[in-house]
């Protein structure tokens, strides 16, 4: 309908609320109706360009939809519907025909295909050998250098549909263990080299404290190297690891690293301050998201790096999972007539489309590789929570106090190690991107007024961490101290954590399904009432809306507790602040077994109720 977006957005954002086997059935029954009285007709001929179209696009950008199809049936059906008379249409033909038949051996010949899902485990390191101090040994140029390389053939191989909201929350659903592979890779690589600065400053305790202070100094140069390399992803977890309390809390070794480090590192910390919703990282990916160098005065022993060769940006992925996820939360997937929020789509299209930007900036990127350092890299132990914590008393007492002058503690959640082509709207790698995109825009209005919570890591958990999957986290809870777990990509903590406001707050809310629990984040305000949060839930369950009042919602709380919110109670004001995690529970189900219920059928009075959330968010969105 003369809307030249609309194919490319449709294809970018689908999965949210369709499959790809569904959208082949209603095209494949369309083309079987083809419009116009003949084949010669305009009518029919518009039509037959329009096919092509859409199948060129979607093939060329999207392959990997067609191949994950589980068996050839629906191609076999497509490939004799498309037009016979044009050579493109041939092509895609031959095409179409040639992914059915890898489809036909893969059903024949499971074996042959087996690991090429896209996650690749690789064997635990030979901790005996490993040497913490050998990184000494290795320049810091050639370091960045290799963590560059291995962060942009991961960024380059990212699928930004991956990314979506929708998609991410679910990741841990049962049955959908494979999706966001190409996330989940970039995951493990922040958490692997986070570990591996975790690892080199605490695994030789017996090191004096001069000693551990030159390791500090190695990796603050590492950091400010992968920043001339515009590789903000390393950046970010070398800082991350720095700023977790094993190493923040290393009082004597912080005294003997150079003050020249400290401050190169307090500057680097900054990049990645959440104030004004990354504002500070934004506005670097504006000036030099190009396949052009880091315009600063960096001071580095530049040797290693090739100025022949095209340097691409590496972002910190949280900061497009924060946004996609907080646009699922906030905005609706339907209209109040049905049809989908297509809006939605656009807003989520805008997000993709920066990342897809930024990956053709790294498409021309060549690295050479040292075997040196990655044997050294590949092979640091990994450290447990509680072992990194274990190691650092070990260090130093526990209680001595913290070094003065140094930024506050920044817990650095891990994640469970779990296991592309140029958009058509691409501009050249060497034009700037502008990232003050109205969706951008919109996120940061919001943000001001929520205060949404941080993203410290690539950790996006979004349900309780069951006794088969134990996400393993670098900086542990202990009697002594009070530390928060990093709230990411729209999970909100409790009323009195960074998160809340007077006004709205973001909860999650479970339902005892077939396939487990999965927790989904719902936007909750001082209007809304018991049925409108009922309502919402079920929606983003993909349950039926209209069954609202067949469900309770309870609040989970901690002992085994639960809180029932009143039918006809306004659950902003009704909840308790010591959690955020809610369930819906058909009425007249068994209470669970253990649990006590805390009854709030009163008719007590409610505080006056505030627009100003809901106002908020209706003028937003």
């Amino acid at each position: 309908m003369g809307d030249s977006s609309f194919i490319t957005i449709f294809l970018s954002t689908y999965r949210s609320f369709t499959s790809t086997e569904r959208v082949l059935d209603i095209l494949t029954d369309r083309l079987e109706n083809p419009p116009g009285e003949n084949e010669k007709s305009q009518t029919r001929q518009s039509f037959n360009k329009a096919v092509c179209t859409v199948f060129r696009t979607w093939l060329t950008e999207y392959p990997e939809d067609f191949r994950s199809l589980k068996e050839p049936s629906r191609l076999l059906r497509l490939a004799p519907l498309l037009p016979q008379d044009s050579s493109s249409a041939a092509d895609l033909r031959a095409s179409l025909l040639r992914i059915a038949e890898e489809l036909s051996e893969k059903a024949l010949l499971p074996d042959a295909h087996r690991g090429q899902t896209g996650i690749h485990t690789s064997p635990p390191p030979d901790t005996s050998m490993f040497e913490a101090t050998s990184i000494l040994g290795f320049p810091a140029a050639l370091i960045a250098e290799q963590l560059t390389k291995i962060e942009t053939e991961l960024f380059v191989h990212l699928i930004p549909y991956h990314c979506l909201g929708s998609l991410w929350s679910q990741r841990d659903k049962k049955g959908r263990e494979g999706v966001c592979w190409s996330v989940r890779a970039t995951v493990r690589q922040f958490n692997k080299l986070a570990n591996a600065v975790l690892a080199s400053c605490l695994w030789q305790t017996k090191l004096r404290s001069q000693q551990r202070a030159r390791l500090l100094e190695k990796w603050i140069s590492v950091a400010e190297a992968c920043r001339a390399r515009k590789n903000f992803s390393s950046v970010y977890a070398i800082v991350s690891a720095l700023q977790s309390n094993p190493i923040h809390r290393l009082r004597k070794t912080w005294q003997e690293t150079d003050r020249e480090a400290v401050r190169k590192y307090e500057e680097l910390s900054e990049i990645f301050s959440e104030k004004d919703n990354y504002s500070q990282s934004r506005e670097l990916l504006k000036e030099e998201g190009t396949s052009k160098f880091a315009n600063i005065d960096n001071r580095l022993n530049n040797r290693h790096i090739n100025k022949s060769n095209a340097q691409g940006t590496v972002p910190y992925l949280g900061i497009f999972l924060k946004d996609l996820t907080m646009l699922d939360t906030a905005v609706k997937d339907k209209l109040d007539n049905g049809y989908i929020n297509f809006d939605k789509r656009r807003r989520e299209f805008e997000v993709l489309a920066q990342i897809r930007l930024l990956q053709s900036s790294c498409k021309n990127c060549v690295f050479g590789t040292d075997e040196a350092f990655m044997q050294w890299y590949h092979g640091v132990p990994t450290l447990p929570e509680e072992e990194s914590y274990r190691l650092s008393n070990e260090i130093e007492a526990p209680s001595e106090p913290s070094p003065r002058g140094l930024p506050p503690t920044v817990i650095i959640t891990q994640c469970p190690d779990l296991s592309s082509s140029r958009i058509s709207l691409a501009a050249d790698s060497e034009n700037h991107f502008d990232f003050h995109s109205p969706v951008n825009n919109l996120l940061s209005k919001l943000t001001k007024h929520m205060r949404s919570p941080s993203v410290s890591c690539l950790d996006v958990d979004t349900s309780p961490p069951s006794n088969d999957s134990t996400p393993a986290v670098l900086t542990p809870s202990t009697p002594t101290k009070s530390h928060r777990r990093s709230a990411s990509c729209g999970n909100n903590p409790p009323n009195n954590i960074q998160g809340s406001t007077p006004d709205m707050r973001i909860i999650r809310i479970r339902m005892d399904l077939h396939d487990g629990n999965l927790y989904r984040s719902i936007l909750v305000t001082s209007n809304d009432k018991t049925p409108t949060v009922i309502s919402s839930a079920l929606e983003k369950h993909n349950q039926d809306p209209k069954q609202a009042s067949r469900y309770e919602l309870i609040q989970l709380l901690p002992e085994g507790k639960e809180l029932v919110i009143p039918a006809t109670g306004n659950v902003f004001y009704a909840m308790t602040s010591s959690s955020v995690d809610f369930l819906l529970r058909k009425k007249g189900g068994n209470t669970p077994l253990g649990s006590q219920s805390i009854s709030t059928e009163t008719s007590a009075t409610f505080p006056r109720i505030k627009a100003k959330g809901r106002r908020l968010v209706r003028n937003l969105f």
